[in-house]
């Protein structure tokens, strides 16, 4: 590692909530769009896969 690896231009995180939207493009909000329609469907199937698992040890320690 390089004593000058801080000098590189940090890239930016993808969307940051409620930051200034004035300065994008339509391409580049649509984009932030899809990013975060694509995020959320990660978030709900994560939410399913907790539900499911729940379900099964509850069935399991109700027997």
């Amino acid at each position: 590692m390089s004593i000058f690896d801080d000098d590189r231009p940090k890239k930016p995180s993808a969307h940051e909530i409620g930051s200034d939207l004035s300065l994008l493009s339509v391409d580049e909000l649509k984009a932030r769009i899809a990013l975060m329609q694509a995020e959320i469907a990660r978030l709900e199937a994560e939410i399913a896969t907790k539900a499911s698992g729940r379900k099964a040890a509850e069935s399991l320690f109700r027997s």
